[in-house]
């Protein structure tokens, strides 16, 4: 249980969590990157996306570098089983073919699942190039992924957030931190490496 909280309603947690949790993302995003950023927050359906569009501003040292990369700092809201058809179509634009542009061994994830409210049509900041074997549940750290997934999906309205760690400057995450708070107040926080 997320101490201090035994006698709080989850929706007092929850504004909580909403209000604070960026501010934290945000500042160590900040001091983790090496050039000017350009943060911005982004509302979609129940979901919020930390976006840092820093390839909209006009400094030397960015757009000097072809290794920069806009990119999510986070996503975070609330799980809702989604009525709508997946949006593949925007998915399969998205770079092209998966496996001819990004091989056999990853795929087109996204931050937030499409079944518990995640979005590509319009939003295609929730795609990146995530290990299969993460994404489909096909590895040990996969299931834990997919189990994580599952409880937000079997649980709607639980607050989850997934903030992708970056080592360099390109919008490919390394390592990826998927958080979940249940029922129980308890918040269970996991880190995947998206490595191969």
């Amino acid at each position: 249980m997320l101490i201090g909280t035994e006698d709080a309603e989850p929706k007092t947690i929850i504004e909580y969590l909403c209000e604070e949790l960026p501010y934290i993302w945000i500042e160590d995003y900040k001091n983790n990157c090496s050039h000017a950023t350009d943060v911005c927050r982004i509302s979609i359906e129940s979901f919020e996306y930390i976006f840092d569009d820093c390839l909209s501003l006009s400094e030397p040292d960015i757009r000097s570098n072809s290794k920069i990369e806009s990119r999510v700092v986070a996503a975070f809201g609330m799980s809702k089983q989604s009525g709508k058809k997946r949006d593949d179509y925007r998915l399969r634009g998205w770079l092209g073919p998966t496996n001819t542009f990004l091989g056999t061994l990853w795929d087109k994830g996204h931050y937030i699942a499409h079944c518990i409210g995640g979005a590509v049509d319009h939003a295609e900041l929730n795609v990146f190039e995530q290990r299969r074997d993460l994404n489909r549940g096909w590895s040990d750290e996969g299931k834990i992924f997919r189990k994580m997934e599952d409880y937000c999906f079997n649980n709607p309205g639980t607050f989850c957030f997934n903030r992708p760690i970056y080592t360099n400057d390109s919008m490919f995450p390394e390592t990826l931190e998927y958080g979940v708070l249940t029922r129980e107040k308890n918040f269970w926080i996991e880190r995947f490496n998206n490595l191969m």
